[in-house]
């Protein structure tokens, strides 16, 4: 992935200062969803693409050292003929030691922690979670944020705990999950994803999968928008990760064109985009089989 984020000093100002208009979100991608897609050869080009970025996940209560195994091996070789890998692959804590196993360094690892899904574990454990996963070998954490920091406006408190996920997270990359189905309003999911930039996540990403609702394209464009902001005002890249609801091809081509409508074609690359996904890989590739 890019490089780390070292994060940045707290602005009350500029937090209290950010608005995003729903409408606004709302209209953008609207007109992504109306643009026509790819066909025939540029489509399987876009799809061939899109398996990439793909952080395979699964992050099933039932789970297994052989389930991650297989699923490891899906990752190294998605499509069955060496042609392309997926990003990476995403678990639970207790299952990194199996992934890293399986993927020989090969693709890094990505491991949920903080209390995945709720956020809810007292904070200690939390930051202590965070390392464990570091320690047995994750390259990639994927931190989940408490909600009543943001749906409280408390941001001094959300900036103070992913800055010590930041910490804790050392020189691995770190991916903030705001979980923008349950934040409410455009604005606070600005001022979430703004937040946690200057914290330091070098990614943020949209959901968990398990809230009511999960990735939606205008809560992207929110994000995409906060992304392109920040890096103007303080010259540091910061990834871009939706999550949860992701099944479909068309549905992986508009994530894609939204992500490029707003921050350009640089960032249609493992380091700054990943999809968070379980089922897509397959969907898509029955799609290039078809």
């Amino acid at each position: 992935m890019a490089a780390i984020n070292p994060g940045v000093a707290f602005d009350a100002a500029l937090v209290a200062a950010t608005s995003f208009d729903d409408a606004a979100a709302s209209a953008t991608a609207a007109a992504i969803e109306a643009a026509p897609l790819p066909t025939g050869a540029a489509r399987a080009a876009r799809l061939r693409q899109a398996i990439g970025l793909i952080d395979l996940t699964t992050l099933q209560g039932d789970d297994t050292a052989a389930r991650v195994r297989a699923l490891c091996a899906t990752a190294l070789d998605p499509l069955g003929d060496g042609s392309l890998t997926t990003a990476a692959v995403c678990v639970y804590p207790a299952m990194v030691p199996y992934a890293v196993e399986a993927l020989a360094g090969r693709l890094p690892v990505a491991s949920v922690a903080a209390g995945f899904p709720a956020g809810l574990t007292p904070l200690a454990t939390r930051i202590a979670e965070v390392a464990d996963c570091v320690g047995v070998g994750a390259a990639e954490i994927d931190i989940v944020i408490r909600r009543s920091h943001a749906l409280e406006g408390d941001w001094q408190a959300l900036y103070d705990e992913v800055r010590a996920f930041r910490a804790a997270a050392g020189l691995a990359h770190l991916k903030a999950i705001i979980a923008v189905g349950e934040l409410g309003d455009a604005t606070t999911i600005a001022r979430a994803s703004l937040v946690c930039m200057m914290a330091g996540a070098d990614v943020i990403k949209t959901s968990t999968g398990m809230e009511k609702v999960n990735a939606t394209l205008p809560a992207g464009a929110i994000m995409l928008r906060g992304i392109a902001d920040f890096e103007a005002r303080t010259g540091i890249r910061v990834g871009f990760k939706p999550a949860g609801g992701i099944g479909t091809p068309d549905q992986a081509l508009h994530w894609l064109a939204l992500v490029e409508s707003i921050l350009g074609p640089d960032w249609i690359d493992p380091s700054l985009f990943r999809i968070g996904a379980s089922r897509l890989l397959g969907a898509i590739r029955d799609e290039l089989a078809g």
